[in-house]
């Protein structure tokens, strides 16, 4: 198992985004999600952070597992992560931006989000995100970087759980 989870609420053509505070991808828009605590299951751990992070409650019955990443190097404690897609309504009301103590969140297209020429958002993001979002199938995504640089990220089909 991997220590953190990585997840991505969902609204109509949006996803719920925070422009982190702090490492890693300090300033850059990215998912939601943390460590797993000793003993808890990746799901309660999402459930645990997106709560934490927005105070939005969700259920498992929300929760899509959508594989899992993983990275050569980068200076995040541990080497992989589980996203996950959280769905909600379409008329879900939550209103951003809102500044917490992990970052500013705020609603972000899924166009803008997966734009290669947006530098804002964590630079793996537009490589994963379109595949986790619009695929029914789950990925196992692997990042290479030099130093803070993106080199590549590959993508293998996982089996579904």
């Amino acid at each position: 198992m991997y220590r953190y989870t990585l997840g991505f609420v969902k609204r109509k053509d949006e996803v719920l985004l925070v422009n982190r505070h702090k490492n890693p991808w300090k300033g850059c828009w990215n998912g939601l999600g943390g460590k797993v605590e000793p003993g808890e299951s990746i799901e309660a751990c999402i459930i645990r952070e997106i709560i934490e992070e927005t105070g939005i409650k969700i259920n498992p019955s929300m929760i899509e597992d959508k594989g899992t990443l993983t990275w050569n190097s980068f200076d995040a404690m541990g080497k992989g992560l589980h996203i996950f897609v959280i769905h909600v309504s379409d008329d879900f009301v939550y209103e951003t931006p809102k500044d917490t103590p992990e970052g500013i969140l705020d609603w972000k297209t899924i166009e803008w989000a997966t734009d290669f020429e947006n530098y804002g958002v964590a630079h793996n993001i537009p490589y994963f995100l379109p595949t986790v979002i619009f695929n029914p199938d789950r990925y196992h995504y692997h990042c290479t970087f030099e130093g803070r640089h993106l080199l590549s990220v590959s993508q293998t089909k996982e089996a579904s759980l």
